[in-house]
């Protein structure tokens, strides 16, 4: 009886245990299988990536060998974090090991296909080898790395019951340009030490290595200058408003002036130290002569105008009539006076302690939309324009201009403005950023001056993404799909002379950090492809398949981002008897359009939208929304038909 029970029971577990190995191989079987069926999704796309046979999975104890672990200990560190964070295994460095797991390669002798930024990245079953030859080409290496394994990765916490699967790749990779910049607007509305550093790491996922951070404008004062303190005490702060910038109504004069802030020196110095380590440079912006109105409310003796007295820092109130176009003309001045040696000496002051603060070797000194009203009025300027024999206002600003690149010169460094300098004569050695579209950047590149891409029309964040009623009021749009169409090195330009391009993202409708994370991302994930993939490598379809992939992973990472590429688009027009039409198209394929007129909320058992719609004639609400499928992926849009009658054309 006893060997009967013995039998059964070793048939059973001979059963199991055979059972427990046709799953293990199974559940195998299909992880392999999902991760060779799941789109790479690499942005920016690199230059090469071939996908070969075959899956790398993270053991429980990650080994990292580099022989020179202290060149690379910030790529080093930043793995090890990622993946202990989100994998909870073990990661240990070691210099010498039979069969690490991942390999951190500097080459002893330069690959010249990689140059600085570049990496090779070879992903195989058993081990991962990154290599480069600088430390960069490391970090951006690390970077792609990342984004091959699940979008759980990007998890703050640790998540479980993942396979920690990459597909095996051999990647070649290196950047268009060597300035991939944002710039952050952090003068409009103050964000604090540790929103720049998460502005810094965010940027740093998709390869961008320069954050421009727009430090001074009538706004706020952002950064502490010594022997200066006005500046700070009486710039950095205006009234607390909440609405529309631009509409605000005048502050009165009890109203409190305790919103704002500054960076004190100390600040500056580890967000210098932060950025490096995550090889980011920092380019400051200290903008003059107009957007000065926190340097004139400090110090009123800079300006041109004896009511400056009075003048208090903006709080969002209008400043500027833009009803003739540019320049504006200022309803208060808000410039420095350029015939005025007390400016060049503040200047001089505050540029001596910014050189010493920011290695890299450029400042932004602005120059962008200095009205010229209250210039053209003024005795000192009327008699600096006969002393200099200047005979109108735009060659004022270039004196300005010049006598300020002399000064950032004398402190070790190269001037940059935006490209209102190149209006009345500029110097052969200032550099340009080119924000009223391509036009001028072409101009001053062909007149060899180094020149950075920042065109309105492709690479300005602060200009809505989505339909105007879904979105802070901006004077204009800028869609993903036109982001993605930035070339910034143009055909007929000197190409030697761009130095690179950036995306820009003024505040004045962004209060907060929630809403710049909005406002940047995804529109960055198309500035990143733009100024680092090969322009022959560029596809929309498959960037968006990517984009999505990457909506995940902002969503694991805790970033915000715009889901506006679900949304559709309204045109509106009238049809030959003046009945309202309205055409709706989407930016993306594949996605279905329901709506109603009745005042519900629709799905998709509503009417589908198949050709232009003509509203009932009683109806005040359009209500719509896409899915892709059977399920909702656009935000429900209620659009009053009062709005669409006023944009008929």
């Amino acid at each position: 009886m006893k060997k009967i029970f013995l039998i059964i029971s070793y048939c059973f577990f001979a059963a199991n245990t055979f059972a427990q190995s046709i799953v293990t191989e199974t559940e195998i079987g299909d992880s392999e299988s999902a991760v060779a069926q799941t789109p790479i999704a690499i942005i920016p796309e690199p230059v090469s990536l071939m996908k070969k046979a075959g899956t790398f999975t993270l053991p429980e104890n990650v080994t990292i060998q580099t022989v020179k672990s202290g060149e690379l200990k910030q790529s080093i560190a930043y793995l090890s974090d990622r993946i202990t964070t989100a994998t909870g295994k073990f990661v240990s460095t070691v210099s010498n090991s039979s069969h690490p797991t991942i390999k951190l390669i500097l080459n002893t002798q330069e690959d010249t296909q990689l140059g600085k930024e570049g990496y090779k990245l070879n992903v195989n079953p058993t081990q991962v080898v990154i290599t480069a030859n600088q430390p960069a080409g490391i970090f951006y290496g690390v970077q792609s790395l990342l984004q091959l394994f699940p979008a759980e990765i990007e998890s703050k916490e640790l998540v479980n019951d993942i396979k920690w699967k990459a597909p095996c790749v051999d990647v070649v990779d290196y950047p268009k340009l060597g300035w991939r910049g944002l710039m952050f607007d952090v003068a409009r509305h103050f964000f604090t030490k540790q929103e720049v550093k998460q502005f810094i790491d965010d940027m740093v996922r998709y390869k961008f290595n320069l954050l421009h951070l727009h430090l001074a404008d009538d706004e706020g004062w952002r950064i502490e200058i010594k022997g200066l303190p006005k500046l700070t005490e009486i710039g950095a702060w205006s009234v607390k408003k909440i609405g529309t910038f631009g509409d605000f109504t005048p502050p009165t004069a009890d109203e409190p002036r305790t919103y704002g802030g500054f960076y004190t020196q100390e600040d500056i110095k580890e967000l210098v130290q932060y950025a490096q380590e995550r090889f980011v440079n920092i380019l400051p912006e200290i903008d003059v002569p107009g957007h000065s109105l926190a340097i004139i409310a400090s110090y009123p003796e800079l300006s041109c105008t004896p009511d400056a007295v009075n003048y208090k820092v903006r709080s969002g109130e209008k400043i500027m009539d833009w009803s003739r176009g540019a320049p504006p003309t200022a309803l208060v001045d808000n410039t420095l006076c350029p015939a005025n040696e007390k400016v060049y000496v503040f200047l001089d002051s505050v540029l001596t302690q910014v050189a010493k603060l920011f290695p890299f070797e450029y400042i932004h000194m602005g120059g962008d939309e200095a009205p010229h009203n209250f210039w053209e009025k003024n005795d000192q300027v009327k008699a600096l324009m006969l002393r200099e024999g200047l005979k109108t206002i735009p060659q004022v600003q270039a004196y300005f201009e010049k006598r300020v690149e002399q000064i950032v010169i004398s402190k070790g460094k190269k001037f940059m403005g935006w490209d209102e300098i190149l209006e009345g004569g500029v110097s052969p050695t200032a550099a340009v950023m080119s924000w009223r579209g391509m036009k001028y950047g072409i101009q001053a590149a062909n007149e060899k001056h180094n020149v950075v891409m920042s065109p309105t029309d492709f690479a300005y964040l602060d200009y809505m993404q989505a339909d105007p009623i879904t979105e802070p009021k901006v004077y204009a749009s800028l869609r993903l799909n036109k982001a993605y169409q930035f070339n910034p090195v143009p055909a007929g330009v000197n190409a030697q002379y761009i130095i690179g391009a950036q995306a820009n993202l003024w505040t004045e409708q962004v209060f907060t950090f929630r809403q710049a994370e909005y406002m940047v991302w995804p529109r960055a994930f198309a500035i990143s492809e733009s100024i680092w993939s090969p322009i022959e490598k560029k596809n929309w379809t498959n960037f968006v398949d990517r984009t999505q992939q990457h909506f995940k992973r902002l969503d694991l990472a805790e970033i915000k981002y715009s889901p506006a590429i679900y949304d559709p688009i309204f045109t509106v027009k009238r049809s030959a008897d003046k009945q309202l039409m309205i055409e709706l198209t989407t930016e993306i394929d594949g996605l279905d359009i329901y709506y109603s007129f009745d005042n519900s909320t629709p799905d998709r058992f509503y009417p589908k939208y198949t050709a232009a719609l003509q509203v009932p004639k009683d109806a005040s609400m359009l209500r719509v929304i896409t899915y892709r499928g059977k399920q909702p992926i656009g935000r429900l849009i209620s659009m009053p038909v009062a709005d669409l009658q006023k944009r008929a054309r």
